[in-house]
């Protein structure tokens, strides 16, 4: 693995440490959202802290337990949690119940589409609600590991063991899967819908070349990647898993096929969330 260069605009990166103050929420943070002009700290347990500008702390009670997962597109927070209910946090901080399993399973995998779609998993049970749209659901063939929408059209990939399923719930079409042995967890489509990504519950990624279902493996790491992000432009796919930001280059039409990953920010603990 090489380390990342800056090149030309090295100098222009400024610490920002002296403008950075502690909060004290009071229990573990799984996750961190920005709802307006507020920053959103999702607790491990039954709320979610808004945080002013001024720093003033304002506790939201969202779930009757633990939270398990969430994911923000900046207008809300829909968040599972082990009390079987998907909720809903918006801008202005009022609560919403979205749904409750019917049987009470944990809700710990969701995801946001940009039209407002969102999608949810408890057991093997994947649904998708759209709109005004009827709820929809497919059984997987193994528990859910993550859920991922395709940045065009209303296509939703399901990780689970052995693969993925990709789905399109507004279709009559049998559900496209794509296979490689092993149980994959979070999963991520490219920005420019050409690649599919997911975290494997050994230390390294799995990814497919969706024109023609080409494997990629990116192998390599020391520990689990529990964390994703891809670059601004998409051309790069940062990682966790590591003591340092592992980057793939995503920038050709082989993706990173053929090529090794950069290193960022070297640490003296481990990476947790990119």
């Amino acid at each position: 693995m090489s380390e990342f260069d800056p090149g030309d605009h090295s100098a222009s990166i400024v610490s920002v440490t002296d403008q950075v103050r502690p909060l004290r929420i009071g229990m573990p943070v799984t996750s961190v959202h920005f709802l307006g002009d507020n920053a959103a700290f999702v607790g491990a347990e039954e709320s979610v802290f808004l945080v002013s500008g001024e720093g003033e702390i304002s506790p939201v009670a969202v779930h009757g337990g633990g939270i398990l997962c969430a994911a923000s597109d900046g207008e809300r927070i829909v968040m599972g949690g082990d009390d079987g209910k998907l909720i809903a946090l918006d801008v202005k901080g009022e609560v919403t119940l979205l749904a409750t399993d019917p049987k009470r399973r944990w809700i710990d995998n969701v995801a946001l589409h940009p039209d407002g779609a969102v999608a949810w998993s408890a057991g093997k049970t994947a649904f998708i609600r759209s709109g005004k749209a009827e709820q929809k659901s497919l059984d997987a063939p193994s528990t859910v590991g993550g859920l991922a929408f395709a940045p065009k059209g209303l296509r939703l990939a399901v990780a689970h063991y052995n693969g993925v399923t990709l789905w399109f719930p507004n279709m009559a079409a049998k559900p496209e899967f794509l296979e490689w042995a092993g149980s994959h967890l979070g999963v991520v489509f490219s920005p420019d819908n050409k690649f599919l990504v997911t975290a494997m519950h050994e230390p390294a990624l799995h990814g497919w070349r969706l024109a023609d279902n080409r494997h990629m493996r990116m192998t390599g790491y020391p520990a689990r990647v529990k964390s994703m992000s891809w670059s601004a432009g998409g051309k790069a796919l940062a990682t966790s898993g590591a003591d340092a930001v592992i980057i793939w280059p995503f920038g050709s039409k082989d993706g990173p096929m053929g090529k090794e990953p950069a290193m960022l920010a070297p640490l003296q603990a481990r990476v947790a969330v990119v």
